[in-house]
């Protein structure tokens, strides 16, 4: 009990509760359906079924051969510093590889730090790192320029990428799969029942938060791409 009513104490959770008097006391079709929309979204129940289905529907099972190519997309960092997501993408991929000798492709404006970070896990690895630009359309589109079609590939990237980063192979006509980091976002979050139907859970709007953003993005790039050529720009 102690943990509910703690919980019903967060600034979120009492905006809803002053949201459900105001639609009491106003009786307004717009503030029910705010209501509602809000709650919905923060309902930890319905956010985790979304986790299943977004997870159950990414392959991250990935079995290496002697002719494998890896892709990993870099995620930012500095020439001295290996950011966290870089190192979740290099660590995962080290476990793909598995200890065979493999090649791979690094998109990264600051390459060190990844190469000193794999070669230290890895000694068996041909790896060629590169500048693909400052988001992943010019990554793909400097990629497409490097590696054939035919070539069997798989991307390495994380969870909350594998649709934008799927479809944009497709769009590419690569030969390739997706190899996906887990992360916090996508794992089911503890809640007791009653806590669940009662409060609202900030990390659910940031699940949906990441979700939109990777849909609008692509469907941003699909309709103007052609207004900008933005797939070149440094």
């Amino acid at each position: 009990m102690k943990d509910l009513l703690e919980t019903m104490l967060y600034p979120h959770n009492l905006f809803m509760y002053a949201l459900l008097l105001a639609c009491m006391a106003y009786r307004k079709k717009g503030l029910w359906c705010l209501l509602v929309s809000f709650y919905l979204l923060g309902n930890t129940l319905v956010a985790n079924q979304v986790r299943i289905l977004y997870s159950s529907q990414i392959n991250t099972s990935v079995t290496a051969s002697s002719d494998s190519h890896f892709v990993l997309l870099g995620c930012g960092g500095s020439p001295e510093h290996l950011p966290a997501c870089g190192e979740a993408r290099l660590r995962h991929l080290v476990r793909q590889v598995n200890n065979m000798p493999a090649s791979v492709t690094i998109t990264t404006r600051h390459c060190q730090p990844y190469l000193d970070f794999l070669l230290e896990k890895h000694d068996q690895l041909v790896v060629d790192c590169f500048d693909g630009g400052d988001n992943t359309y010019q990554e793909f589109y400097r990629l497409s320029q490097r590696l054939s079609t035919s070539q069997r590939l798989q991307f390495v990237s994380s969870d909350y990428h594998h649709w934008r980063v799927s479809q944009l192979i497709k769009l590419h006509d690569f030969n390739a799969g997706v190899s996906s980091v887990g992360s916090q976002t996508f794992r089911p979050v503890n809640c007791p029942y009653l806590s669940c139907m009662l409060t609202v859970n900030l990390s659910n709007f940031d699940l949906y938060a990441k979700l939109s953003a990777e849909v609008s993005s692509y469907a941003v790039y699909r309709l103007f791409g052609g207004w900008f050529n933005w797939q070149d720009e440094r």
